[in-house]
């Protein structure tokens, strides 16, 4: 008896550490891109303090390791949860339950995610708590909208026209250095703790339909969950202006390797503490959730607990080698690059992070997995990476001219979001639904901790605006995408009616013989 414990332990173990190794290989070729650009970039044109260097290598080693755990717990923890939850609260045929709940849900994930504390604490003029609660209440809000729109399957594409007519419409009456501010709380809401809940629950909620469509319309909750925010903070901006400058965090200078070292490991019980307060509120939900209705067997129950214990190791290393390793070098090499005499090389250089970086996203592999497995194989995961790369780099190149010239951020963003919602009356809708999807889970953590702080160090090397001009970026990044991805569906429904054209052709000449 005991040794067939001990088997069935050895091989649940060697399963895991074999999906673990995995995990870490996908985030190693996902990192060593964007460490291979800062490498080069520290030993031409732009040197950095030796400290400040191997505190960035430190950081892509705990990058590394961070990403792997965290999205081998996603998958373990993340996904069930929201999946099941969804399925169950929609089979009780109540309205109010689903209301009631999925706006719980969405205010719990939101306060939940490490990215919009992150943004939270670089807001001047506006407290933490409150930030945060309006933009939670955002996304419980438009949460409800969104798996109402799944279960009375409403037409994305309405319910977005009118969501960002009224978005740029607030956006005229409110205070200028909110503009970019709001937009950005947007793309850092839809991160990493966000992203693998939502888009389960999705499919969960879409579960309980038996038509052909319904795989199709379980994505489109993260597009909606980014207006959310979006609008919170507008309406928040007439409440509290903001006011004072923005203070950004200094590099730290080390004597040796010792004082390096100390660095990361002060700050990780910090992160700790941060990712299991995140964790807390959901974990405390599947609790209640699992005793009252759910009521999983002991050996699933157990699976998510450690696919939790997984995702909080995860994120806290993650955010550890982020934030002490790349912030720093981020925020270093903008100010350096930007004081060149031929500065306008930010653009290139921003483009070519842009295009690397996104796939250091935890996210857009969630998300990638899941179109790949829900399209069978249709919409292949390398292209869509390939799609997100291009719009990503569009972005940041588009961010690092706006701060070399100056240009408001609502000169790209209407635009863009007028073009997106055009292109979404001519392709698929499903490709409609996963492009909005993508523009929420490309804007993640290495957008807010490497490029926002690159493009304020640049900014205010500069001497510009930094509300006004580095911030945006995240907004920008969580806009391009939806027009590449769209243009993807473009391509692909071409290639669609060039398979079907050569055998309708036999049929055509038939009918002319007869």
């Amino acid at each position: 008896m005991h040794g067939k414990l001990r088997e069935r332990w050895r091989e649940k173990m060697g399963n895991t550490r074999t999906v673990l190794g995995e995990k870490v290989r996908e985030a190693l070729a996902s990192v060593l891109p964007i460490t291979a650009i800062v490498l080069v970039l520290c030993f031409t044109i732009s040197p950095v303090p030796t400290d400040t260097l191997l505190a960035f290598l430190i950081g892509a080693v705990l990058l590394i390791v961070g990403m792997g755990l965290f999205t081998l717990g996603a998958e373990t923890a993340m996904t069930p949860i929201g999946e099941r939850v969804g399925a169950h609260m929609t089979r009780s045929r109540k309205l109010w339950v689903v209301v009631s709940v999925s706006f719980l849900i969405g205010v719990i994930v939101t306060v939940s995610e490490p990215d919009l504390q992150v943004l939270a604490q670089q807001v001047p003029g506006v407290p933490n708590a409150v930030l945060m609660g309006a933009v939670a209440v955002g996304v419980g809000a438009f949460l409800v909208v969104a798996l109402l729109r799944i279960l009375f399957r409403i037409p994305l594409n309405g319910l977005l026209i009118v969501s960002y007519l009224v978005v740029f419409i607030l956006a005229g009456f409110v205070p200028k250095d909110f503009l970019a501010i709001a937009f950005d709380s947007g793309g850092v809401t839809t991160g990493p703790m966000t992203v693998p809940f939502i888009m389960a629950l999705g499919v969960g909620v879409a579960s309980i339909r038996s038509d052909e469509n319904a795989a199709q319309d379980s994505f489109g909750l993260v597009a909606l969950c980014s207006v959310g925010p979006v609008l919170a903070v507008l309406i928040l901006s007439l409440v509290y202006p903001a006011s004072g400058a923005y203070i950004p965090a200094e590099v730290a200078a080390t004597a040796d390797s010792r004082a390096l070292w100390s660095l990361f490991l002060r700050a990780f019980p910090e992160y700790a503490v941060e990712v299991a307060v995140c964790l807390m509120p959901i974990a405390a939900f599947f609790a209640v959730f699992q005793a009252v209705s759910l009521r999983m067997s002991r050996k699933k129950v157990l699976k998510i607990v450690v696919g939790l214990l997984y995702t909080d190791i995860g994120l806290t290393v993650f955010l550890t080698g982020v934030n002490v390793g790349f912030l720093p070098a981020g925020t270093y090499l903008g100010q350096q690059i930007a004081g060149l005499a031929w500065n306008w090389v930010l653009i290139p250089i921003g483009m070519l992070m842009g295009w690397f970086i996104v796939q250091a996203e935890p996210a857009v592999h969630v998300l990638n997995r899941q179109v790949e497995e829900i399209t069978s194989g249709a919409i292949p995961g390398k292209a869509m990476s390939a799609s997100l790369s291009v719009g990503v780099a569009v972005s940041i190149g588009l961010s690092m001219l706006r701060i070399l010239t100056g240009l408001s951020v609502f000169y790209f963003l209407v635009p863009g979001y007028l073009a997106a919602v055009l292109l979404s009356f001519l392709v698929p809708r499903m490709f409609t639904a996963i492009a909005f999807d993508s523009g929420g889970v490309a804007s993640g953590p290495m957008t807010a901790t490497f490029l926002l702080p690159f493009a304020m160090g640049a900014c205010q090397a500069l001497g510009g605006n930094v509300v006004t001009d580095a911030f945006g970026v995240v907004a920008m990044v969580a806009m391009t995408p939806l027009l590449t991805i769209q243009v993807l569906g473009l391509v692909y429904q071409w290639k669609l009616r060039r398979q079907a054209a050569p055998e309708a052709a036999p049929a055509e000449e038939e009918i002319i013989e007869l």
